[in-house]
């Protein structure tokens, strides 16, 4: 973490998007199939979710390849389906430690841990050791965000770090670092809107919430705000992994954009 950084008073830093504030970035959809992405989750008692969102990146962008990471213990229960890996799995039926798992998530342009990963020590360290050994750009969204909390300061060192996830969450997030300033549910948009620029200035992570009617966008200090009313989406439809799609897509075609390729996610259509 580098200094606490002071707040801009004058709110420069803040964007509002009713419509799309960055156009041009729609433009940088390729023709022809380009990038790879890899999507980790799901466990022996769930994982249908996970399997959706790789169809849905199928069938919505022109990526090269796209690859599904699950658990083993799940093999044998699922019929033949392409572009479908398995990694070593827990007794309880999620990931494991292991070189499998950390070479997955090394393998893609992008990495979406897609969520539905159980709630044990071992995936816990397994997915924490992942993201540490590689330096591929990460997007933590869904149950993720609860299960690596504890190691936020590990997770936020990272430099292609992308985090989507409920104002809980991001509370979680900041308990874990010690953060000295709390982002509450009860606060009103602006003071969350200020520790947000304050909390990006100081770690390199591009983070997307939902608080008081808007979707936020954080990143190297810099706020965009989408009324979800101006959106597709309602406040349970931003976390069912179609909105994570449109951030991973958006940032392998936009690279060095984070801001703005996230917020152009929002109302890609």
């Amino acid at each position: 973490m580098s200094g606490f950084a002071p707040i801009n008073q004058n709110l420069s830093y803040w964007q509002k998007q009713a419509k799309p504030l960055f156009p041009d970035l729609a433009w940088n959809i390729p023709e022809q199939k380009t990038g790879t992405l890899t999507i980790v989750g799901g466990n022996l008692q769930s994982f249908s979710n996970v399997i959706r969102t790789a169809e849905y990146a199928g069938r919505t962008f022109p990526l090269k390849h796209i690859a599904t990471i699950l658990p083993d213990v799940l093999r044998k229960k699922l019929p033949s389906l392409e572009n479908v890996n398995f990694a070593p799995s827990t007794s309880s039926g999620s990931f494991a430690k292991s070189y499998p798992i950390e070479e997955y998530c090394a393998s893609g342009d992008m990495i979406l841990l897609a969520g539905d990963l159980s709630h044990n020590a071992e995936t816990a360290i397994a997915i924490t050791d992942a993201i540490q050994k590689s330096e591929k750009p990460f997007i933590i969204t869904r149950d993720t965000i609860d299960l690596i909390a504890s190691a936020s300061s590990q997770i936020l060192s990272h430099r292609n770090m992308f985090i989507i996830g409920s104002m809980s969450q991001i509370q979680k997030i900041f308990r874990a670092v010690y953060y000295p300033r709390m982002v509450m549910l009860s606060q009103p948009l602006l003071p969350v809107i200020e520790t947000l620029h304050k909390f990006t200035l100081s770690y390199p992570v591009t983070i997307l919430t939902f608080h008081q009617e808007n979707i936020i966008v954080a990143s190297n200090g810099n706020i965009t705000t989408t009324h979800i009313h101006d959106t597709d989406y309602t406040p349970i439809s931003l976390w069912s992994g179609q909105l994570a799609i449109k951030v991973a897509a958006l940032n392998l075609y936009n690279p060095n954009e984070p801001f703005k390729a996230t917020t152009a996610a929002i109302l890609y259509k």
